[in-house]
């Protein structure tokens, strides 16, 4: 117990350190924000989906539920990388319908199944994009920098963990600690990232950012020992793939999908198929891969439900 304490609060303190020294670097665009049309694509699928909810009810179901059921909704959608560089200086919350990858194929669905939380009589972009924004972003809130966006799985466990979103289950599924593990891809591939290529005073305080999160005490349950925790896994637990190699922790994600057949399944953007698939089940896609070294597991948490003598009051 003193163990898991510990290693606990140490987490904790490394986050401090790293939302303190992220903090300055989000000034430069404070307070920008681009249009809707540049943020949002697909708003005829978006409202497919919304009338779908809404009238087979998915707000009764459990997040989790909630969340494959957006997930299932979007299967086919074309594999698409890269849909995050909108801009060449200004960040924002944003999401594309059209086409996306393992991280915005997650990260979309997580936040629809989190904005049906907010009961209303129907829902519009701006809601799912609050939701992402959310998630995304460090502490929730995107000032207007490309450095206020979590850019690895493994930081976007410990924020979003920290601020309720996420339960981190990694440990107690017998996870182990990865070993010297060094954060470098952002600023090894600045070429690929449209803000890093045109803003080149980005790269420097990226690096500290990555040095700081390669000191992180992550976990993984190695791809031997998946077969056997994968009946504990539920829907929507974000499945994140953990790498044997440098530049990162993971080097994919996915959500966790309970089939009919009682299997659970890696439902994800996968770059070989091209589109969102519900693909294999956990253990076997491990193997498919020698760079899999095994997985992370973070279940989602519901947002917590307005105060309603709290809202009463502010609205006088």
């Amino acid at each position: 117990m003193e163990v898991r304490v510990c290693w606990a609060m140490l987490r904790i303190w490394l986050w401090s350190a790293l939302s303190l020294g992220a903090l300055t670097l989000g000034q430069a665009a404070a307070g920008q924000h681009l249009p809707l049309e540049t943020t949002f694509r697909g708003r005829a699928k978006f409202e497919r989906m919304e009338e779908k909810a809404r009238s087979e009810r998915w707000d009764r179901l459990a997040l989790g539920d909630r969340v494959v059921r957006a997930g299932r909704e979007l299967e086919g959608t074309p594999y698409k990388g890269f849909t995050l560089e909108i801009h060449d200086r200004i960040e924002s919350p944003s999401v594309n319908l059209e086409g996306m990858d393992c991280w915005t194929f997650f990260e979309t669905a997580l936040g629809f199944a989190r904005m049906l939380e907010h009961p209303r009589s129907d829902y519009g972009p701006e809601d799912l994009l609050r939701e992402v924004e959310q998630t995304r972003y460090r502490d929730g809130v995107c000032h207007g920098n490309y450095l206020d966006r979590i850019h690895y799985l493994a930081e976007w466990y410990v924020d979003n963990e920290r601020r309720g979103n996420l339960k981190d289950l990694t440990h107690d599924l017998g996870g182990i600690r990865f070993v010297n593990r060094r954060c470098t891809e952002m600023t090894t591939l600045w070429r690929s990232y449209r803000y890093l290529r045109n803003n080149p005073s980005l790269r420097e305080p990226m690096a500290r950012l990555e040095a700081r999160i390669s000191k992180l005490p992550m976990e993984y349950v190695p791809t031997s020992q998946v077969k056997g925790i994968e009946g504990k896994l539920r829907n929507g637990d974000v499945i994140g793939i953990a790498s044997k190699y440098q530049g990162g922790f993971c080097s994919h994600v996915g959500l966790a999908y309970r089939a009919p057949d009682g299997t659970t399944r890696l439902m994800h953007a996968s770059s070989d198929a091209k589109r969102v698939i519900v693909d294999s089940p956990v253990h076997i896609y491990l193997k498919r891969y020698d760079k899999h070294a095994g997985i992370l597991v973070g279940r989602p948490l519901p947002p917590p439900k307005p105060n309603a003598a709290r809202t009463r009051a502010a609205r006088g």
